[in-house]
């Protein structure tokens, strides 16, 4: 049994990230999704909520079948864990990567003011965070973040909407295994053991040579943790059923 595995991407960026994990996963004759969010890749011009963004969630899981793997990195990592609380019976695993930071009003006020710095420019932000991605990440890993494009205008509304979000306790309420992975030079770590410790079956894995951007920054190694995620949920599964049953493909 193959688990349909759906990919979400993280702020300002768009499913186009995550073509190193795609292209590798439907080589091996995975079921693979990565939507864009309101306000990101293709949805640009749409109004970022919480609520929307879990509502692509469930029209992806429709799509590509379900009970499935869920994976989000920072900004789609909280969508994961929201997404994940709302339909765990459809939301068989989840892996949250780079968002094991409580997204309180304090820590969301150090990304407002940047945010509204580089609104200020004639682009806002553009070129810089071309140059960014650029000087940060491996070539290839560069090229599929910018082709989707870079919602500059998103970040206020995405930083606003994810402050009021109780991600520790909609993760304590998942009662489906999950995998929290950190790049080891990522900020977003300074929580990881209490998100670890509200999970009812939790796993931490810290990936050596990797910041924030860990499924880019360390592709294979990424690639690698969400396929063996997939195989442990799929064996789950068939044990519950005794082997019988598979991933639906409608809702």
């Amino acid at each position: 049994m193959r688990v349909p595995i759906v990919l979400i991407h993280g702020l300002r960026v768009s499913g186009s990230m995550w073509r190193p994990q795609v292209e590798v996963l439907q080589a091996q004759g995975r079921p693979v999704a990565a939507p864009d969010l309101p306000g990101h890749g293709a949805r640009r011009g749409a109004a970022f909520t919480l609520e929307g963004a879990v509502a692509v969630v469930r029209q992806t899981l429709d799509e590509v079948g379900h009970p499935a793997l869920v994976v989000g990195l920072s900004l789609g990592g909280f969508v994961a864990i929201a997404a994940a609380a709302a339909m765990p019976d459809r939301v068989a695993g989840l892996v949250a990567a780079g968002c094991t930071a409580r997204p309180v009003n304090a820590l969301a006020h150090m990304y407002r003011i940047p945010a509204a710095l580089l609104d200020r420019l004639p682009d806002r932000g553009q070129a810089v965070n071309e140059r960014f991605h650029r000087m940060m990440l491996p070539a290839d890993g560069a090229a599929a973040v910018l082709d989707g494009g870079l919602a500059m205008e998103a970040a206020r509304s995405v930083i606003d909407a994810i402050a009021d979000m109780d991600a520790l306790g909609l993760l304590g309420s998942y009662p489906g295994p999950v995998w929290l992975v950190n790049g080891l030079r990522d900020h977003f770590r300074i929580h990881e053991q209490r998100f670890l410790d509200v999970c009812a079956q939790g796993r931490l894995l810290v990936v050596p040579r990797a910041g924030h951007m860990v499924s880019l920054d360390q592709p294979e190694v990424f690639t690698r943790i969400v396929a063996d995620a997939a195989d442990v949920v799929a064996v789950r599964l068939g044990d519950e059923c005794g082997g019988g049953q598979r991933p639906s493909e409608h809702g």
